[in-house]
């Protein structure tokens, strides 16, 4: 093809293997297997379904049922989002997490995943490296490819695929971490938790080594926290509290996605040290001017209005999602009897499907209507793992159960085929 970069040349042959699965979950293509779309069970996505909150609904009422407001929100805002956004944000962390930040601390954005890639510009070079866990998100190869082709991207091992078991050498790897962040060319390391694909959430003893370490060498730790409002356990671990001030190697990436089921409303923000927030500051300026008016103005209005009624519409949403997680592993237990991690948060359960993922998922797509996603675009680990969101889900989980059946039906009627 005449006319583009040899990037997206490249990339167009080597598209993100979650949204191939979900293409192939398109009703024409549904139809073409002999299936009836209306009939098929999808573990694919990682989306939420919970109700957003009525008073996040009734703050975007008040602004376009207002001429004044609404013509204010077609407006620009500054570059790094509002002052009261960002104050709201502080607030908002306060609430949830005890956090104290300081708006000089954060940066507003169209997205987490444009906030991603734009950090990625800002913090690599040509020829730097950067840390990944194997598995990790699948979206971050790929946009690290568009960032530079000579980025180098080096795995450890976080999911040992003999044994099914996460961190189980702990020691060994921050070893094997504090050996790299003696590199220069070793700019970050990037960590997801709770995780995606495995709903992991890291060890508070675990991210403080790591910290000490990253401070010691100048290495940076980003933290992906699009799931950070659904962990399971009682109480959140300490280092979602932490602020950049107090570990300035410490970059965390933030969404709205997922707290308020606001994925299609987008909206993100950082938290990092000045420099870091100075420097995104200028890349917004050429990436996407500012972040959406309406968005901020809605959020704002929102944190006002629950005030610390916030904790109980967080902790109903995440019970709501560790039940699913609960029926789900049940599910997986009773009809597949795969190995598989249970999930300590998010939306995910990583299982071994005992044989290469992308033949089991297209496999059982074909024969039950049941779709998972494979696990090897998260990484080498997961290479015979397949990913289950039980988050599109979490208002269906009878959907749940007779999709594990179907599975568990089939696999046992093709006992000696697998």
């Amino acid at each position: 093809m005449k006319g583009f970069s040899d990037i997206i040349l490249r990339e167009m042959n080597n598209p993100s293997p979650i949204r191939e699965i979900m293409k192939m979950a398109e009703p024409k293509n549904i139809i073409s297997m002999g299936l009836n779309p209306s009939d098929v069970i999808s573990f694919g996505g990682g989306w939420v379904d919970h109700i957003a909150p009525e008073e996040l609904m009734e703050s975007y009422r008040e602004i376009v049922s207002s001429g004044e407001s609404f013509h204010f929100s077609g407006g620009y805002s500054p570059t790094s989002g509002f002052e009261e956004t960002r104050e709201s944000i502080k607030k908002f962390e306060n609430i949830l997490f005890n956090q104290n930040l300081n708006s000089e601390n954060i940066i507003i954005g169209g997205s987490s995943s444009q906030l991603t890639i734009d950090l990625f510009r800002i913090l690599l070079n040509d020829g730097d490296r950067i840390i990944l866990p194997d598995p990790t998100y699948a979206n971050y190869t790929g946009q690290l490819a568009f960032v530079s082709r000579n980025i180098k991207i080096e795995r450890i091992k976080f999911l040992d695929e003999n044994s099914w078991k996460y961190l189980e050498n702990k020691n060994e790897i921050i070893e094997k971490i504090s050996e790299e962040f003696k590199d220069k060319k070793v700019k970050a390391m990037l960590l997801v938790s709770p995780d995606n694909p495995t709903s992991q959430i890291l060890p508070e003893d675990f991210v403080d080594e790591l910290l000490k370490i990253a401070d010691d060498t100048g290495t940076y730790i980003i933290f992906d926290f699009a799931y950070k409002t659904q962990y399971f356990s009682e109480t959140f671990p300490k280092y979602f509290s932490y602020s950049p001030e107090k570990h300035p190697s410490m970059i965390t990436v933030n969404s709205n996605s997922k707290w308020g089921r606001g994925l299609g409303r987008r909206m993100g923000w950082i938290e990092a040290n000045a420099d870091v927030v100075n420097a995104m500051e200028r890349m917004q300026q050429a990436s996407i001017l500012c972040p959406d008016t309406l968005h901020q103005m809605a959020f704002t209005k929102f944190v006002e209005k629950m005030g610390n009624r916030l904790r109980d519409y967080i902790d109903r949403v995440r019970m709501e999602y560790r039940k699913s997680s609960e029926i789900t592993s049940k599910a997986i237990e009773e009809n597949l009897g795969f190995r598989y991690l249970k999930s300590m948060g998010g939306l995910y359960i990583v299982a071994d499907a005992g044989m290469d993922s992308d033949e089991f998922v297209i496999d059982v797509l074909k024969h039950t209507g049941v779709i998972f996603v494979p696990g090897k675009g998260f990484g080498p680990s997961l290479k015979n793992g397949i990913r289950i969101s039980y988050g599109p889900l979490v208002r269906k989980n009878q959907k749940i159960i007779e999709g594990m059946e179907r599975v568990g039906k089939y696999i046992r009627s093709r006992k000696g085929s697998y």
